[in-house]
């Protein structure tokens, strides 16, 4: 890609930042594989949708990759033993939240043989019909890695029904210290790849477009050498410039093609999911292998040895530093722990929480790292306007979410808002933006349920007096055809009596 395209791809793209991105060391260390620790607590909801439902008891024994947790719902995901060993538990444990609020899960204690259950392989998945292919990932657990867990299975699926034309892949990893797809695409860029073409016969998309932030050139190269040969598959080279990962701009920024406000990218004919989400769906079509484990970015300055773990799911994100070396002894301790990149990542109070599907990092930052100073008042210089990439009025909305007119920001696009973070992040006032937004849309959806609540309540309330209406009219109408009939046979019977009283009486007179 020459640099005027790079430019005209560059210009469709406004707003966004340039933070430092603090990617290396950690994206240069050698991928690690975490063995099982002791216990893992695997959380019985880890993407978008219901909650599955727990299929074992207390005392079972699991192997690896057996199903624990049933979906529930049309947008949901099965959940499955990273290790095998023993079920000790089945309640609440500690969210991966920054409420810390306890969430429903399973506890197994390791064998520490992680012994697999039976697996359904699959030699070649390309005789497979896509809608098979759609029940293997659904069975599989197979959720987007990119960090919203979305079910895969669905997205799949959806992509045939919406005639998708592209496919596109989100390597871009936009945000700072994050480098878990970096490494996945350096050391595995040909299962990336199998599992694409896996996801172009799943979808019925003609091509796929593979999106790569140009600060990372052993990706770029290592994805280049296995596409080759593979002509309905490249790799696509795009500016770094957060938040180049959001989906809509990505598609814009690759095909110049802009998603409609509160629409869908199957709307214009394109689907996308991450990278690592490939490698997730060829283990499941494959080798019948579940989503146990995903690779995880350990960065920050507090942090001894930097790096990418590959961790089953359910394991202690602080047994995951601890494997990285611990904390370093030269600092005063963290200032912020994250999990997910500075930008749009949740802050815990504790590292005693599970790595769950969606978890791409865990950074245990510094003073320096997180910036000091307490937020003052906004002096209106206009910045988060420029930043926004959406093309809204930060400012503006803050204001009135401050002000309680949670409706009033709405009327300023809220709904639109992708908390990237951007606003936030050029703020000179420190304002935390992107938490008045998230408090606001918190409000809203409140309230959008509570009139739906309330219209549901009313729809049956009117069907209720409709049914029993209708109940009324028709025992009247029934009693009304029961007294005709009645009438009619009282009639009938008294005609039939005096028909026979004047045939007597004729015989009488006959007689006489």
């Amino acid at each position: 890609m020459g640099i005027l395209d790079r430019f005209l791809r560059a210009a469709h793209f406004s707003g966004g930042v340039h933070p430092d991105d603090h990617k290396r060391p950690a994206a240069d260390a050698p991928l690690r594989v975490m063995p099982p620790p002791a216990r893992v607590y695997v959380p019985l909801v880890q993407h978008i949708g219901s909650p599955a439902r727990a299929v074992v008891a207390v005392g079972d024994l699991v192997k690896m990759g057996q199903r624990i947790g049933e979906p529930q719902g049309a947008v949901s995901a099965a959940i499955h033993a990273s290790t095998s060993g023993r079920v000790v538990a089945i309640g609440d444990i500690v969210a991966p939240h920054p409420s810390g609020l306890p969430v429903r899960g399973i506890t197994i204690e390791s064998d520490c043989r992680d012994e697999w259950c039976e697996l359904e392989a699959c030699d070649d998945p390309f005789a497979l019909d896509p809608a098979e292919i759609g029940r293997r990932v659904a069975q599989a657990g197979v959720v987007g890695l990119g960090g919203a867990a979305f079910p895969s299975a669905v997205k799949l699926s959806g992509g045939l029904g919406a005639r998708v034309e592209l496919l596109i892949i989100n390597a871009s990893e936009c945000e700072p210290f994050l480098s878990c797809d970096d490494r996945l695409m350096r050391d595995r860029a040909a299962e990336a790849v199998d599992g694409i073409a896996i996801m172009l016969h799943a979808t019925g998309a003609r091509e796929a477009r593979i999106g790569i932030e140009d600060n990372k050139p052993e990706a770029i190269a290592a994805m280049r050498a296995a596409v080759a040969g593979q002509a309905r598959i490249r790799v696509e080279v795009i500016p770094t410039r957060y938040p180049m990962g959001s989906e809509k701009h990505l598609i814009l920024v690759l095909t110049g093609r802009e998603v409609p406000a509160e629409g869908r990218p199957s709307d214009i004919g394109v689907v996308v999911h991450n990278v690592g989400t490939a490698v997730a769906v060829r283990n499941a079509v494959r080798f019948g292998r579940p989503l146990v484990s995903r690779i995880v970015t350990l960065n920050g300055a507090c942090v001894r040895e930097p790096g990418n773990v590959e961790v089953p799911i359910g394991t202690l994100a602080g047994e995951v530093l601890a494997f990285c070396g611990g904390m370093r002894g030269d600092h005063d301790g963290p200032a912020r722990l994250l999990l997910g990149g500075p930008m749009t990542g949740m802050q815990v109070p504790t590292l005693e929480v599970p790595v769950i599907k969606g978890t791409g990092g865990i950074l245990v930052l510094d003073a320096a790292e997180v910036g000091e100073g307490d937020g003052g008042p906004c002096i209106r210089c206009g910045d988060c306007m420029r930043a926004c990439p959406v093309g809204l009025l930060p400012l503006e909305i803050a204001a009135r979410v401050r002000a309680g007119e949670v409706d009033k920001a709405a009327g300023f696009g809220l709904a639109d808002c992708i908390a990237c973070g951007c606003c936030a992040y050029v703020c000179p006032s420190r304002i935390p933006l992107v938490q008045y937004f998230h408090h606001a849309k918190g409000e809203l959806a409140a309230r959008a349920r509570g009139t739906q609540r309330n219209e549901t309540i009313r729809t049956l309330t009117r069907a209720k007096a409709d049914r029993i209406e209708r109940d009324e009219r028709e025992k009247a109408e029934a009693l009304a055809r029961r007294t005709a009939a009645s009438l009619a046979a009282a009639s009938e019977a008294s005609a039939a009596v005096e028909k026979a009283a004047a045939g007597t009486n004729e015989e009488s007179g006959a007689c006489a």
